[in-house]
């Protein structure tokens, strides 16, 4: 078994811990009030097919980056159960019921996110996500087997159940498709290269990386400058209408976050933050009327490079939730 594979798991012993200790009861749409990175600050990759087989029990409380099939049956009553799903970054996620017996009645429960939630806080935000809020949940309560397949709209989802009669449960089976322009994405990895494109759509997209990173932008095309010089404009890259930003928290949700910087001109050449934050995006805002593509590379911060920031480095605000 390898570090990065016994450091994944220590956290997420930590994390069902604190979730075991939870008294009140989780409510679904702050999904949980704990503390949202102790499970993705460990290098979070790919599960081995050699440690996880294609069929598994699904825990309580569990992360699957596999395509498979996953039973979970109850032992005793579970009241605050969710599982994670991530895949590549060019990938939808969908998520099919093979079996569920619950009771919907008694108080079961079983309802699929489109996206992500931690601490109250959602990926991709509302403002970047094509569906509203209250359409990204879906109820197996309320619906049935009649939506018996959900596809994501991102690389990520998520399911939401309680079971209180053991023996109860579900299984489901979970495949990826290609998604060829991937707009929303959570990095498996703390280390990558990415290029960002939206061809003549209105829409925001944003790329997370779940650590703090040294993160390098080496290109940025935005149509509406391709060969032409402009005012700046008096409101900034907002005024303009297609423009990158890089953000830096501590939370999930891109829309919560800090500016840190604003990209409004393209440019072709590197350009090189430091940002000593839990959570770091990359935001293309696009008007719809142009073909804009940003591509950079990111590389997880050494310890000793937090402790000591020098250079083109942003991270004072972060820093001490490290």
């Amino acid at each position: 078994m390898s570090p990065n594979f016994k450091l994944q798991c220590h956290f997420v012993l930590i994390f069902l811990t604190a979730l075991r200790g939870e008294s009140r009861y989780l409510e679904l749409r702050e999904a949980a009030d704990y503390e949202p990175f102790l499970l993705f600050s460990a290098n979070l990759k790919r599960e081995l097919a050699g440690e996880q087989p294609y069929r598994r029990a699904l825990r309580c409380l569990d992360m699957l980056s596999l395509q498979g099939q996953f039973t979970f049956t109850a032992d005793r009553p579970q009241l605050h159960c969710a599982a994670f799903f991530i895949s590549e970054p060019e990938e939808f996620i969908t998520i099919h019921y093979d079996l569920v017996s619950i009771d919907c009645q008694g108080g079961d429960f079983l309802k699929v996110f489109d996206g992500w939630i931690l601490k109250g806080e959602k990926f991709p935000s509302s403002q970047d996500h094509p569906l509203p809020t209250s359409e990204r949940y879906i109820d197996f309560c309320e619906s049935g087997l009649s939506r018996r397949s959900i596809r994501s709209s991102q690389n990520v989802a998520m399911i939401f159940f309680r079971v209180h009669e053991p023996g109860n449960g579900f299984t489901l089976t979970i495949k990826t498709d290609p998604n060829l322009f991937p707009c929303n994405v959570i990095s498996q990895t703390p280390n990558g290269k990415f290029t960002l494109v939206v061809p003549h759509q209105h829409r925001n997209c944003s790329f997370s990386i779940i650590y703090p990173v040294v993160i390098k932008i080496s290109d940025l095309t935005l149509g509406h400058l391709n060969g032409l010089q402009l005012k700046k404009s008096s409101a900034g890259c907002e005024g303009i209408g297609d423009f990158v930003e890089l953000l830096g928290g501590t939370g999930l949700d891109p829309s919560k976050m800090m500016p840190l910087a604003d990209l409004c001109y393209p440019f072709h050449g590197p350009a090189q933050m430091k940002v000593g934050c839990d959570n770091t995006v990359v935001r293309m805002v696009s008007s719809g009327k142009h073909i804009n593509r940003v591509t950079f590379e990111y590389r997880q911060l050494e310890p000793y490079e937090l402790e000591n920031p020098n250079g083109n480095s942003i991270g004072e605000f972060c820093l001490s939730g490290l």
